[in-house]
């Protein structure tokens, strides 16, 4: 999981309401019903401590959802009377949820929405591309790009578009296609891209990608009219959530024991995650390390295993916290991954790959 959405977590103190709430019940729900949860939503903060203004700003984000299209699920964090952060969720939670700590409570999203693979389809044809993302929450159209064609003098007339080959070679406009792919790419940090069109024009385009997306680009199988392509495309993106997963397991098991490849367990994660050592970090929901208390300050970086150690870093008052929400938010301060893993990954139920030390 990409965790630079968490970022605006990062950048404020807590304490920090995390609430999840389950949608999926609304259908057969009566708004009566919807505005008790938001009520209990409410209560249930004021009861671990909230402050006013926070739990009625939380209790009226989730009243809002009545309103809302939300077939799974969303997650809402506040913290100072304010919703700083209410990102969709792509599995429904077990019921709503009210938490009140230090940091956010941030570890369900590893399973909550971290299946969600954002895809950047490509439909190609001999006039261009047309682009679009399809995630969990449905799909939009990302704009389009158009080859250019010669007039009868040679170059290409202003705003004049037409075949492939009709000027210059393939590959030049190939290239086109593919700088635009890799444009959509990046701003909408897609996980996946997926090819649609012919075989050739896909191969074309596809050898002109950069090294940077290997592994991440597949073509279709079916084209643009087939009535077989939306499920394919479904597929295909829950495949890549589940190849991603076990590759994450996979390098942790080659890395183990090598300090400088992989840590685990809570001192060294700790550790690791002042120094901004981490790449990815690995979470098994419900091991015994991810509900070890660890001490934090304000900053993400402030964290340590003894109250005395976060003292020693600055903390003027040291608060305990959960490790895993502690880990997870300062991961994503330092532009650091995370993965939800299974018993196969670290022993206590957190784990980390490292950086390669600069140079």
């Amino acid at each position: 999981m990409d965790l630079a959405f968490l970022t605006p977590l990062c950048d404020r103190p807590g304490p920090w309401a995390s609430v999840y709430v389950d949608t999926s019940r609304y259908c057969g729900s009566t708004a009566e019903d919807q505005t008790l949860e938001a009520l209990g939503v409410q209560r249930a903060l004021a009861a671990a401590g909230a402050d006013e203004a926070t739990c009625h700003a939380a209790r009226m984000a989730v009243d809002e959802l009545r309103h809302a299209r939300e077939p799974v699920g969303r997650a809402f964090f506040a913290a100072a009377g304010e919703v700083v952060l209410d990102p969709p969720l792509s599995a429904p939670p077990p019921g709503t949820s009210a938490h009140w700590a230090p940091v956010p409570h941030t570890a369900p999203l590893l399973d909550l929405a971290a299946d969600n693979p954002v895809c950047l389809v490509a439909y190609l044809d001999r006039r261009g591309a047309d682009f679009e993302v399809r995630s969990s929450l449905g799909e939009s159209a990302a704009g389009t790009v158009s080859v250019r064609r010669a007039t009868a003098d040679g170059p290409p007339a202003q705003d004049t578009w037409g075949t492939w080959g009709t000027w210059g070679t393939w590959e030049r406009e190939a290239g086109e296609i593919a700088r635009a792919l890799v444009v959509r790419q990046a701003e909408i940090r897609a996980d996946l891209v997926v090819l649609v069109g012919d075989e050739q024009e896909c191969a074309v385009v596809r050898d002109r990608l950069p090294g940077v997306l290997d592994g991440r680009v597949v073509r279709a199988r079916h084209g643009a009219g087939s009535r077989l392509l939306d499920a394919e495309l479904e597929r295909t993106r829950t495949g890549h959530a589940a190849q991603r997963a076990a590759r994450g397991e996979e390098l942790f098991a080659s890395a183990r024991g090598r300090d400088d490849a992989a840590v685990e367990g809570v001192p060294a994660l700790v550790e690791a995650a002042r120094e901004h050592r981490i790449a990815e970090l690995l979470v098994r929901p419900g091991g015994p390390d991810a509900h070890r208390e660890v001490w934090v300050g304000d900053a993400p970086d402030q964290v340590a295993v003894r109250r005395g150690d976060a003292a020693a870093l600055g903390v003027a008052e040291p608060v305990p916290a959960r490790a895993d929400d502690a880990l997870l938010r300062c991961a994503a301060a330092s532009g650091a991954s995370a993965l939800s893993v299974t018993s196969a990954g670290p022993s206590g139920g957190l784990g980390a790959l490292l950086r390669r030390p600069a140079g």
